[in-house]
């Protein structure tokens, strides 16, 4: 579902930042060479998870879900000198196509990669964390996230990504659709939990952002 007409979306990308060559470059081979590359950010999101990092300026971030790694080198771009960023996916083939990316940028160094399931990679992070971004399966959302919680600076910034998952979170839910059921119960959590604020922005796919109390 597009919630923006074409020539909206590309108005609005038109009049934001500019998307930086290498990202630029990262999006064309992700386009040529890599399966399902709708899952990337893209410009006009990458320049928002860009801003709200440099507004934030973490020192360490966790990403859930590095796909080809685009978003994490537009969070990379509010990191603090001395910063971090951890990232974890299930890919095994996308590895070394991730890592070419992050070492042609100036955070090479900066960025860990873990390979394998998110909830138990999570746990043995010894880390407080400023920014965390989530994009990864569905399912595992409210998991993610009660993981992370706790793990959080106060005032930390969470992002989930893919929250509105295309118009399915206004529409009859099929039995078997356990992603939208998930998100369902998700974005009732995220707006009622305590330990957070809330806002759903309708950026793209639906982007929350929860700042921890």
């Amino acid at each position: 579902m597009h919630f923006l007409s074409e020539e909206l979306e590309l108005y609005i990308e038109q009049h934001s930042q500019n998307e930086p060559e290498l990202l630029a470059q990262l999006n064309k081979e992700t386009y040529q060479k890599i399966l399902l590359p709708r899952m990337l950010s893209g410009h006009f999101q990458g320049r928002v998870l860009s801003m709200l990092s440099k507004l934030i300026r973490p020192v360490n971030i966790l990403e859930i879900g590095t796909y080809t790694g685009y978003s994490a080198l537009c969070l990379c771009e509010g990191m603090q000198e001395n910063g971090l960023l951890h990232t974890i996916d299930i890919k095994e083939e996308l590895v070394d196509f991730q890592r070419k990316y992050f070492d042609k940028s100036p955070w090479g160094n900066q960025i860990v990669q873990h390979l394998g399931e998110a909830v138990n990679i999570i746990p043995t992070l010894n880390l407080k964390f400023d920014l965390v971004f989530i994009d990864a399966d569905k399912e595992n959302y409210i998991n993610y996230f009660n993981l992370i919680v706790p793990m959080m600076n106060k005032g930390g910034i969470i992002l989930s990504d893919n929250v509105l998952w295309s118009g399915k979170v206004l529409e009859e839910v099929h039995p078997n659709d356990v992603s939208t059921k998930v998100l369902l119960e998700f974005n009732k959590l995220v707006n009622e939990d305590k330990r957070v604020e809330t806002v759903l922005l309708p950026i793209r796919d639906g982007l929350t952002v929860s700042r921890v109390l």
